[in-house]
């Protein structure tokens, strides 16, 4: 069985009991896919935007990283900076690379995330940060494509429960009573 089959059958069988219903696939083709969510949190803008950046730790599903609860999450907020996962024992993981930031309303990170990284794909995730009433709407989308032999438009929506999750769960982090 090759790695990138191993990796996939990896990712479905952990969305199968992590992810909650997933959203519709915005588009899905044998080069790549398009998934997209969309929160309105009943937080300022400020706070939504701290959270999501710097706040990565507490709210990224750590079922969803390299070494589990164990390992430690980062968002160096700035072009080049590092989305990137770190175990106690010195191992590192660069999840996505920061390719542009406009403070307090979008974060545009690239890269392959998880198994999708032993595929040879490559991605662009895009957070925005939105005044809305009272609150703030929270909108991620994550493109990937590339070229895999057994092609990508079947795992689109495996990807899309996972993003879908991570943005579920800021909300809650965001949601949360302060300590």
């Amino acid at each position: 069985m090759t790695n990138v089959i191993k990796a996939s059958a990896l990712l479905a069988a952990l969305l199968a009991w992590t992810a909650p219903a997933a959203a519709e696939v915005k588009d899905a083709g044998p080069a790549g896919f398009t998934v997209e969510h969309t929160r309105i949190v009943a937080v300022a803008p400020e706070a939504a935007w701290q959270g999501l950046v710097e706040g990565v730790d507490g709210w990224w599903s750590k079922d969803h990283s390299w070494w589990g609860p164990q390992s430690t999450l980062s968002i160096e907020p700035r072009a080049g900076g590092c989305f990137c996962e770190r175990s106690p024992d010195g191992r590192e993981a660069m999840h996505l690379q920061v390719a542009f930031i406009d403070p307090g309303h979008r974060l545009r990170m690239v890269g392959a995330l998880g198994p999708l990284q032993g595929m040879g794909l490559h991605g662009v995730m895009e957070w925005q940060v939105l005044p809305a009433g009272q609150g703030t709407r929270i909108s991620v989308s994550y493109r990937a494509g590339g070229y895999t032999p057994e092609g990508v438009e079947d795992i689109a929506p495996a990807v899309d429960r996972v993003i879908g999750l991570q943005l579920g769960k800021l909300v809650d982090y965001l949601s949360a009573p302060a300590p």
